[in-house]
């Protein structure tokens, strides 16, 4: 039977009485679903489900497609990604996690740009923009086409092993975490607990990268390339300027990620309570829950800014009295150093404005950066969980 674009047939097995005479046999109904060739060419989705019926019937219905009885039950054991998700192997998260974050940083690099440059304490006066569309049209204008992805290749090698193992972490702890706070069902607790410490693994391998990139991204960077930027740190301020901003990525970063997971989980409950394969809704959520862990979380990102720059005009507009260490000289505002040091330094310099700076920036670089790094990560979690599945029952 064939209507609204689906095969639907059914297929019913010769009953045998068992030692229970309440039941005497079961059927079972299975949907054939044709994407037209969309995503992975013909991509088939399997629903199976079983009714009981009342006792002592030992009717023969007719047999639509055959099948032994016990290949029909080897398949139906088989996990489905669109109703188990958890399913998916440690190396289908990993492989999905990477290539949806190297996406996600690749396609929204020329606004994460502009984002880095509006956060600026003290931009210089052709750096000063009104907005996210005039800035890039003054850099591409003013500096060329390329210029906003200057640094767009240490992202890219930073985020396939951060996405990796921030993506695959995630699914493994929260997985482990729901089954011990509330078996069977999901728990935001476990869901943000997850996020926190997939966080930790995936700052470690992208911060220096970050470092790199931010410093290419400012306005008169002074570097030729990724690996003169890499060299002239490490010469001019050690391995240690790497991880300068560590702590502060944590610090902004953890609940950060906390309020990203969960709103994202809660969102699916609402939009896909069945967690099925749904693009329109993984999409939706990531857009939601980025944005408002966006906002919430700005005024540790222009901190953490500041630290991975180290703006020479902020540093010059400091004075031996205007920060710790008074009395110290000059060389004491060489360097910002720590999360303490430059929220004091944002707010001599900016107030409590100065710590939104670039706020309009970041949610419409994270509002599509999470729409895609969702939809990508569960679009290949699921063509590959699929794949696998497949193989297993060719075999």
């Amino acid at each position: 039977m064939e209507a609204d674009g689906f095969v639907r047939r059914r297929r019913m097995t010769a009953e045998t009485t068992g030692n229970d005479p309440g039941v005497a046999g079961a059927s079972a109904g299975a949907e054939v679903r044709w994407l037209g060739g969309r995503f992975w060419g013909v991509s088939e989705t399997i629903v199976g489900s079983l009714s009981p019926r009342i006792g002592g019937e030992t009717e023969l219905q007719t047999v639509d497609f055959n099948r032994s009885a016990q290949d029909a039950q080897t398949e139906d054991s088989e996990p489905d990604y669109e109703g188990l998700p958890q399913g998916a192997s440690t190396s289908t998260h990993m492989w999905a996690g990477a290539v949806a974050g190297i996406m996600e940083h690749c396609l929204m690099f020329p606004i994460d740009c502009v984002k880095t440059r509006m956060q600026s304490l003290q931009p210089a006066p052709a750096a000063r923009y009104r907005n996210v569309m005039d800035a890039l049209r003054r850099i591409i204008a003013t500096e060329g086409l390329w210029r906003p992805m200057r640094g767009l290749n240490a992202t890219a090698v930073g985020a396939g092993p951060a996405h990796a193992l921030y993506f695959a972490s995630y699914e493994k702890l929260k997985k482990t975490l729901s089954d011990a706070i509330h078996p069977g069902a999901n728990s935001h607790l476990a869901n943000g607990t997850a996020g926190c410490v997939a966080t930790l693994l995936h700052d470690a391998i992208m911060n220096p990268a970050e470092v790199v990139k931010q410093r290419m991204q400012m306005y008169n960077s002074p570097y030729r390339g990724v690996m003169d930027c890499v060299r002239a740190v490490w010469y001019k301020e050690g391995p240690g300027a790497f991880y300068r901003s560590y702590t502060t990525q944590l610090t902004m970063n953890v609940p950060f990620q906390a309020l990203h997971f969960m709103t994202y989980e809660y969102l699916q409950e609402l939009l896909n309570p069945h967690r099925q394969y749904n693009p329109s809704s993984h999409m939706m959520s990531g857009a939601l829950a980025g944005a408002i862990a966006a906002a919430a979380t700005t005024p540790l990102d222009v901190c953490k800014t500041l630290l991975n720059t180290q703006e020479s005009l902020t540093l010059h507009s400091l004075s031996p009295s205007q920060g710790p260490g008074q009395g110290q000289g000059q060389g004491a505002h060489r360097q910002i150093s720590g999360l303490a040091h430059a929220f004091r330094t944002v707010y001599r310099l900016g107030g409590l404005p100065g710590f939104f700076k670039g706020v309009q920036a970041r949610i419409i670089y994270q509002m599509p950066s999470t729409a895609i790094s969702w939809s990508v990560y569960e679009f290949f979690k699921y063509g590959l969980t699929k794949h696998q599945n497949d193989k297993r029952r060719s075999q």
